[in-house]
């Protein structure tokens, strides 16, 4: 109902935006956060943030990364942070020179603000939901639930897609990404999110459809957010979601008993037919151009050189700047002061660990070394968070092709934080 309400309306995108900002602070405010109700209005916002931003929802472009801020600062006013969580203080610590350095630097003609805001306001985002997550106690139910948040508001991104789109035979020419497909908006932001989606509703398809009627409605869900990822051509958010629903599936396989195990073949069974149904419906709306796409093809069918459609060529622009700058790095935001200066146009990376290496030397290189070693180490007193891997991977490779423009890639990845435990424990 609310992606058909959002359709050629300027009104209700802004009702809808402005009510998830202040409905969600009232929820923490009211609660007083005793049951962790940061985390499931933080979800909903960021599984809101692209929809909104296809529809002119949000104050602004960036609101939905400093929305989660917000939020995740009023529930630790009321709960607090663990005192362990000193690593996330120091990940914090490291971006400040990179930002000191450009505002002594940066050319005017280019938005001081802007280029802050726009390079570090991910990486902050996922400190301070770091902070926030880090050894919090949550059960697999609250868990789940949480990922329903992210996903719901997906929903309605795929239904105003659905009901946006033009016919798909007329306007799919080419195989390159489609932003006719994808809202008049970015393929490779629409394309994260209905990864995310899919994955979402495949992981409740396997773990929690217990009647026919929710089976029915997580795979229809599954299958309908699947094809509206492929049509949109953009490869990287589809591929990280299949490699999460990949992974979820071992972890799974491995801790359940045998009886459950029999059950999750034969859901693995019907997964395996939704994708191919939406596979093949996809190929038959794309005249068969999906099937190129994937292989890397242009219309016509020739390979393309370059499989990383430029992202290469930035990532190792990068890498040399690292190399120029190792200690500090050029200061955030100066990549692409630097690609305005040399040819004209300004180009943003999409690849962020070579944009933190580059613009924050190597106090960027022990930032990363953290993000990426921490939950790991966790994982081995934190077994029964079965999506601790998938929340990982979908940040380091949703980074590794779209950086940090969304909020999504820095809460998913604070979930990863999370001390799944059997029952709720009382709490002191």
């Amino acid at each position: 109902m609310i992606g058909a309400l959002l359709y050629n309306n300027e009104i209700i995108p802004k009702v809808y935006g402005y009510s998830i900002i202040f409905g969600g602070i009232l929820y923490i405010i009211n609660s007083k956060n005793k049951n962790n109700e940061v985390l499931y209005a933080t979800a909903y916002m960021v599984g809101s943030e692209i929809v909104l931003r296809m529809t002119d929802g949000n104050p602004v472009y960036e609101f939905s990364k400093f929305g989660v801020i917000i939020f995740i600062l009023v529930g630790i006013y009321f709960q607090g942070i663990s005192k362990n969580a000193i690593a996330y203080w120091i990940f914090l610590i490291l971006l400040i020179p990179g930002v000191i350095l450009t505002s002594l630097e940066l050319n005017y003609t280019i938005s001081l603000r802007k280029e802050i805001s726009f390079n570090v306001s991910g990486p902050v985002c996922l400190g301070v939901c770091a902070l926030y997550t880090y050894s919090r106690k949550v059960t697999i139910d609250q868990l789940n639930n949480l990922l329903l948040c992210i996903g719901l508001p997906i929903v309605s991104c795929a239904t105003y897609l659905t009901i946006v789109t033009p016919n798909i035979k007329d306007i799919i020419v080419g195989t390159e990404s489609n932003s006719l497909t994808s809202g008049g908006f970015g393929p490779n932001q629409v394309s994260t999110m209905l990864g995310l989606g899919m994955f979402i509703f495949a992981s409740r398809l396997i773990l929690l459809s217990n009647t026919f009627v929710q089976f029915s409605i997580n795979l229809i869900l599954t299958m309908c957010i699947a094809y509206r990822g492929f049509i949109t051509f953009s490869r990287g958010g589809m591929i990280t979601g299949f490699v999460m629903i990949f992974v979820l599936l071992v972890v799974s396989f491995i801790f359940i008993d045998k009886k459950r195990k029999l059950r999750m073949l034969g859901m693995i069974v019907f997964i395996f037919i939704a994708f191919l149904g939406a596979w093949s419906y996809s190929t038959e709306q794309t005249n068969g151009l999906i099937q190129k796409r994937y292989s890397n093809q242009d219309a016509s069918g020739r390979l393309k050189e370059d499989q990383l459609t430029g992202r290469g060529e930035l990532a190792s622009e990068e890498i040399e700047t690292f190399f120029e700058n190792p200690i500090f790095g050029i200061g955030v935001g100066r990549n692409m002061e630097k690609r305005f200066e040399r040819t004209g146009e300004i180009v943003v990376s999409h690849n962020e660990i070579t944009r933190m290496i580059a613009e924050h030397g190597s106090l960027g290189i022990l930032g990363l070394l953290i993000i990426f070693i921490t939950p790991l180490i966790l994982y081995v007193d934190n077994k029964y968070n079965i999506y601790l891997l998938c929340s990982l991977l979908f940040w380091l490779l949703t980074i590794n092709h779209a950086a940090m423009r969304l909020a999504a890639p820095a809460f998913l990845y604070s979930l990863a934080l999370l001390k799944v435990v059997k029952k709720e424990e009382p709490s002191l």
